[in-house]
């Protein structure tokens, strides 16, 4: 059973997370189109070993809302203080998470072990963005169903769904908000709630982009994670840092996609590599 809590940012504005199990703190940070309600699964595979602890990103479940200048800097203090907050000093985190996970770990010593599932990161002729314009034409018409589908054919895994025509899953995805306005994912926030939050994980990006050599000096232990199902701009971001930080070990998980660690992935499989490296 989750325990819920909260603490204050450093604008006010309170950030919730969700707690579970003993031992030593293990932060779990999402990724875009989730919510701390995305890692349940994962969180109760890991809670015998660890105090797990599941943030809300801003804008999501319990936490507060974004702020009007929302960029990196607010999501590093944010992390920075749920590490203080809890002692907490290992961290798991997806996609535009695991970017956040990076930069916090670039300036804040507090975390001594630090797990990446497939950060998005833009660089040289990398761009994770490709997709980016087709969503936000979508937000700024209030288009949900168009901009969700921009979102799953340019972040979704090698398969069937991503491959089938635009107009067929708008139409599809369109029907289901009208049947289901209030449908969640899982039992987090709905979709309707989470597709406009995309907008700023693809500004964490942007603001982001640039020579990741920034990050050889990035000395925590590392553990990088990825599927061969995933976007090619995924599998090149990990082969490049895997090149550049000087303490990090790489597991590919065959079959699997991007959201592996999520509910509706294998978080079974990825707890196993978790709780090996984070022991």
């Amino acid at each position: 059973m989750y325990a819920e809590r909260s603490f204050v940012a450093s604008d006010g504005t309170a950030i919730g997370y969700r707690q579970i199990g003993s031992g030593p703190g293990l932060v779990l940070l999402h990724g875009a189109m989730q919510s701390a309600a995305s890692f349940t699964d994962l969180g109760a595979a890991l809670a015998d070993r660890f105090t797990v602890l599941i943030p809300d990103r801003r804008g999501r479940g319990l936490s507060g809302p974004f702020r009007p200048d929302h960029g990196m800097a607010t999501e590093i203090d944010d992390l920075g203080r749920l590490l203080a907050e809890t002692g907490a000093r290992n961290v798991f985190a997806l996609s535009a998470g695991a970017v956040v996970a990076m930069h916090t770990a670039l300036v804040n010593p507090a975390i001594a072990r630090l797990a990446l599932y497939e950060p998005p990161l833009e660089f040289g002729s990398v761009q994770p963005r490709y997709w980016a314009a087709d969503y936000e034409a979508a937000l700024a018409k209030r288009d949900l169903p168009a901009a969700f589908v921009a979102v799953l054919k340019g972040t979704g895994d090698q398969e069937v769904m991503t491959k089938l025509p635009t107009p067929l899953l708008k139409s599809f995805f369109a029907m289901m908000m009208r049947l289901r306005p209030n449908a969640a994912v899982g039992n987090g926030p709905p979709l309707a709630t989470l597709i406009p939050t995309v907008h700023y994980d693809i500004e964490l990006i942007a603001e982001m982009a640039g020579d990741l050599d920034r990050f050889r000096s990035l000395s925590t232990e590392t553990l990088l994670l990825g599927g061969d199902r995933s976007q090619g701009y995924l599998t090149a971001a990990l082969d490049a840092l895997v090149k550049i930080l000087p303490n990090a070990t790489r597991v590919a998980f065959n079959g699997a996609g991007h959201i592996a660690a999520d509910n509706e992935g294998d978080p079974a499989r990825v707890a196993v590599e978790l709780r090996r490296f984070f022991a």
